[in-house]
């Protein structure tokens, strides 16, 4: 069974930054906590540590003096958002089965977002976090689902209840958003222009109503 993290390990969860999750301490303090598995290190320089999604749930529960945290699953913002193959996270295309709204997968999806921007951060020219990088166009559906779900845009769930669809196009570097609700399709454009997306509506063939085209804006 996985020990629960020490009181001084402990402080560091709780000083963490409540928006980012970046925490900070000794080499030896921030190694145990990635081996805990409530924090990890940043893949590319200057390699900063950041609570993980179990980390977050531990900071945000507060103490627990009856007994161990949960060892949680591997951290989903260990890699880059999406690449988390294990099942812990994923960005959310819409029309999965049983997609609910809870304040874990809030937790999970603004931890992934944080890391998405970090990566635009170390990669673009001058730092800038305002257009989508080169991980980002290489995984052009689970990209912009990601900028959705981060913007508070919600999923299809199922075949059922309405939300956004993300798809591949035949188009280089371009994604279709689905949308049953005019409204609803209106936020999804609004949500991924901020993220950095050039975005078009069109009329789908044969009174199939209307969708968006989007990209990743380069400049």
């Amino acid at each position: 069974m996985t020990r629960p993290p020490t009181a001084a390990q402990r402080r560091i969860i709780d000083a963490a930054d409540p928006r980012t999750g970046r925490i900070s301490g000794s080499a030896a303090q921030l190694t145990r906590l990635v081996v805990l598995k409530l924090a990890f290190r940043h893949p590319r320089p200057p390699h900063d540590h950041f609570l993980t999604p179990a980390g977050h749930r531990l900071r945000e529960a507060g103490p627990e003096p009856d007994g161990p945290a949960t060892p949680p699953a591997e951290s989903p913002a260990a890699t880059p958002p999406q690449a988390a193959s294990d099942g812990v996270f994923t960005a959310r295309l819409g029309g999965e089965p049983g997609t609910v709204a809870s304040p874990a997968r809030a937790r999970e999806v603004r931890t992934a977002w944080q890391g998405l921007l970090e990566i635009r951060r170390m990669t673009s020219p001058g730092g800038a976090t305002d257009r989508p990088c080169a991980w980002e166009r290489s995984r052009l559906t689970h990209a912009a689902a990601l900028a959705l779900e981060a913007a508070g845009c919600l999923p299809a769930s199922g075949d059922t209840t309405p939300g956004y669809r993300v798809s591949d196009t035949p188009q280089p570097e371009a994604v279709a958003v689905h949308h049953p609700d005019p409204a609803g399709l209106a936020a999804c454009a609004a949500a991924l222009q901020q993220a950095g997306w050039q975005v078009s509506e069109h009329a789908a063939a044969r009174g199939g109503g209307r969708y968006l085209l989007a990209s990743p804006r380069r400049a």
